[in-house]
Formats: structure tokens, sequence, C-alpha cells
């Protein structure tokens, strides 16, 4: 059996795109695409044209032709939409979305994989977040109908899922529980999703994948391989130099002289009891280079998950402008504890002209137009309600959330949405800035420069990670 080193990290939205996930599978390792806000980012590619007619051409092979139409009818604009005009806003999702809004969430899921999938035989991965968990059975049913490999999962706790993914290889029902704040003890609030719903006379028994959860202790580690039934298939262990949400320290929260959350010995990983576990496991966070890899597989590991390397490579889902700044200046990169809505550490590149200076993020005004952050509560009243601390001050306070929550908030929704160019455009004419994050790692990413190119490109990154471990190649 072949022997994969190399695992894409799930970078979203949209930034472990479906290019840079074939661009790995060519190249002999395990491509990833991400599935956060797929659906909305599917509908704003067919939007600005669909150019290249790959959204078209997947989504014809999708097994229920009419969502498919319906897709193409009600987003597709030929010639792409003016630049000034604003996309078509789709329904936030709640416990009980439209029936549309589902299908177009399978639909893109479906859409990524497939065409991640294509030119070789490599297996392809998707990556959710538990924290944005709404979507996630509809994503991980899509993804199924188009042969996905691994569903990957950090941000939480999915102890759920692999029940979810062997309930939708048979074709059957499945749902999680969700968290509500404000509930009681024994109310229990559950997102269900029925295949048969979605396939109809279609419906048919799907390949199973194999399941990935992200961790980053051997707490979480020990209790996804224990206590997870059936047990998780493998493990990404991830340190806090990671791009992204970090772990919240334990112990509670304790900011450096910089601001940033300080980790110390509690934080760190014992690889020794992760291999004691029994299952495979890739290490990330700050392990993607040559020697580093190396020294994975020397304790125990399968290999490493490489993030803010592939983000920088030509084929990665960033607007080249992006890459070009980055490459050029090498910002720095800080760990940001009040940034994302969810409460985790977030890594913030501290780029110009974006929402990571002062002076952009106080110019936006404060909308939640894609809520995927938001957070559910119980009412008074005894119904849920949707709230996020990026969202608008005064409605945020309206609806019984802490002020103190609201500040340094950032609209990672909309912000990395904006990265992939494909931001939001208001009447106002305010268009949606970005926000960048990446691992600790960045300031090393010229170091894969090939000598001549200003791009970084997937296979030569590949080819120098591989060199310590496969010297002939190199």
């Amino acid at each position: 059996m072949k022997e994969y080193r190399i695992l894409t990290g799930g970078m979203g939205a949209g930034v472990s795109n479906w290019e840079l996930a074939k661009a790995v599978g060519q190249s002999g390792q395990i491509g990833v695409v991400s599935g956060t806000a797929i659906d909305v980012i599917v509908a704003r590619r067919l939007q600005i044209g669909d150019k290249d007619g790959n959204m078209r051409r997947a989504l014809s092979h999708f097994p229920v032709k009419s969502i498919a139409e319906r897709i193409i009818n009600e987003y597709y604009i030929e010639g792409g939409k003016a630049e000034e005009a604003s996309f078509k806003n789709l329904p936030m999702y709640t416990l009980t979305p439209p029936k549309e809004l589902v299908e177009l969430t399978v639909a893109a899921n479906f859409v990524e994989v497939f065409l991640a999938k294509e030119g070789h035989d490599n297996p392809i991965g998707l990556n959710l977040l538990e924290k944005v968990a709404l979507p996630n059975p509809a994503s991980i049913y899509g993804a199924m109908l188009a042969g996905v490999d691994y569903v990957v999962m950090g941000a939480g706790i999915p102890r759920e899922i692999p029940g979810v993914i062997d309930a939708f290889s048979k074709g059957e029902d499945a749902s999680i529980r969700i968290y509500v704040e404000g509930a009681e003890k024994d109310e229990e609030y559950r997102m269900h999703f029925s295949p048969k719903d979605i396939m109809g006379e279609f419906l048919t028994e799907l390949p199973r994948p194999k399941f990935y959860a992200i961790v980053s202790s051997n707490i979480l580690a020990t209790t996804m391989v224990k206590k997870t039934k059936p047990a998780v298939d493998g493990l990404v262990v991830e340190h806090n130099t990671a791009g992204g949400h970090n772990a919240p320290t334990r112990g509670g929260l304790n900011l450096g002289e910089s601001g940033e959350p300080t980790y110390g010995e509690k934080d760190e990983v014992d690889l020794e009891k992760i291999k004691a576990l029994g299952v495979p496991f890739w290490l990330a966070g700050s392990w993607g280079e040559a020697a580093k890899l190396k020294e994975a597989i020397a304790a125990g590991a399968q290999g490493i998950q490489v993030g803010t390397l592939f983000a920088m490579c030509k084929e990665s889902g960033f607007v080249d402008s992006i890459k070009k700044a980055i490459l050029e200046k090498l910002p720095d990169v800080f760990t940001d504890p009040k940034a994302s809505p969810t409460g985790f550490p977030f890594k913030v590149v501290n780029l110009e002209d974006t929402l990571a200076m002062i002076e952009e993020y106080l110019k936006r005004h404060r909308i939640c137009n894609l809520g995927y952050l938001r957070h559910l509560y119980k009412k008074e009243d005894g119904t849920i309600g949707y709230r996020c601390p990026a969202e608008p001050a005064k409605a945020y306070i309206m609806k019984g959330g802490d002020e103190e929550e609201l500040e340094g908030r950032k609209c990672l929704c909309n912000a990395l949405i904006a990265n992939i160019g494909l931001p939001a455009v208001y009447k106002s004419g305010y268009v949606e800035q970005k926000l960048i994050t990446a691992g600790d790692t960045l300031k090393k990413v010229c170091d894969y420069l090939k000598d001549g190119s200003e791009h970084l490109y997937v296979a030569y990154v590949i080819e120098q990670l591989l060199g310590e471990i496969n010297p002939s190649k190199a």
C-alpha cells in the first residue's frame, strides 16, 4: 500500500480549493478541499460567469439533474455580474434551513470534491469545522456523493461524525447535536439530514470515507480514539503555531506582553502517548519542512499536514495580490485572542490594506449576512435565536449578548471569502476587505521558491519537502 506523507491543510474558506487539492493529488499526496462556506462560494463563482465552465461541468455530473439545473438557472450569469453589482444573498443556516439551501450545500461539496479528484488516483479529503456545525451533515453527504476519501474535522470535539458517515454510507438519515446557549441540561437540539429527501429515487449506498479528527491535546486524542463509536480512523495533531483557529490555552486565557495568548507545557502534546493510541496520525503546525517531515516519521507519524506553504502556492484560492504582497514583505503573524467570533484564538497576518489594520477595521460597518459563525441561544419564550459578536453591536446586545464580547471581533465569514476574490459589494459602494491567516512558518515560505520564479508551485514544494526521506528525487 502506498504511503502518503503529506496531507493538505483544510484552509477555508476556499483557500484549499479544488485546484490546490488536485495539484497535491497529482503530485502523489493527499489533497484536501475546504467545505466551509462552499455553498456561497460556488454560487458566487457562477455569478461571476464561471469562465472556465468547471462549475457547470461538475454540476452536470451531479446525480439529481433537477437540482443541478435549478442551481445553474438561479445563480449562473453569462459573462459575469457587473463588478459593482451585489451578489445574490443566500439564506443563513438555521436548525430548519430551506430545502434549496441544503441542496446547494450538497451540490457545492460534490462539485469541489469531483473536480479535485479528476486527473489522478490519489485520495482527496474534505475539511470541516465543528464550530460551523449546521451545514456539516449536508457538506459530508455531498462530498461522499463525489467519492471523498477522508473527512477531516477540528475546531471542537466531533464525536458524532463517524456515526453520521456510517449512516450516510448506507443511505440512512443522521443528525448531530447542536450546542444552544441557555438550554437546560435535559434539552437536546439536533441538526437532521435525510439523504432520501435530497436523492429521492437516486438514493444509493456510498463508499465510506475515513474520518480524521484534528486534536491539540492528549486528552482530546484519547477521547476521539477510545470513547468515540465508531472510533476515528486517524488523527491530525495540531500545534498552536498553525494558521487559522488555534486551541484555547489550557488553564484559562493568559496574554503575554504582545497581547497574544501564552502557551506553555500544558499545551504541548506527548507524541509517545499519541503513538500508543494505535491509529495513524499526522503532525500539523510548523511541520512543513523537509527535516521536520523526517522527524515526524521518526516519531511514529504517518506524515505532516501542510497549510501555510500550500496557501502561498499559485494553485491555492488566495487572490494573487495576497500571495505577491506576502512573498515580497513576509509580514508578521499575530495570534489574535479576539478576532474570531468563535472565541478561539485566530492567527492574523499583519498585512496592509486588510482588516488586520485598525484603520481598515474601523471603516467597516458591522453586518451579519452569511452567519456561519453565529451562536445559537435559547430565548426567553423558549424559541431559538442566532447571534454573533461580530454582528452590529445594537442587534447583538438586544439578543442578550454580552457587550464585552463585541470588542475586536471581526467578520471572518465575509473577510475569508474576500480573500479568494469573491467579496460582497454593498449599495453604499463598500467592498468587503480581506483578513489573511497563516501559520508561524510564514516567513520561511520564500525558501521554497524555485530559482528565478515569482510563484510557489505545489509540485516543487512537495519535491522539496520529500527531499530528506527521498533524496534521490530531491
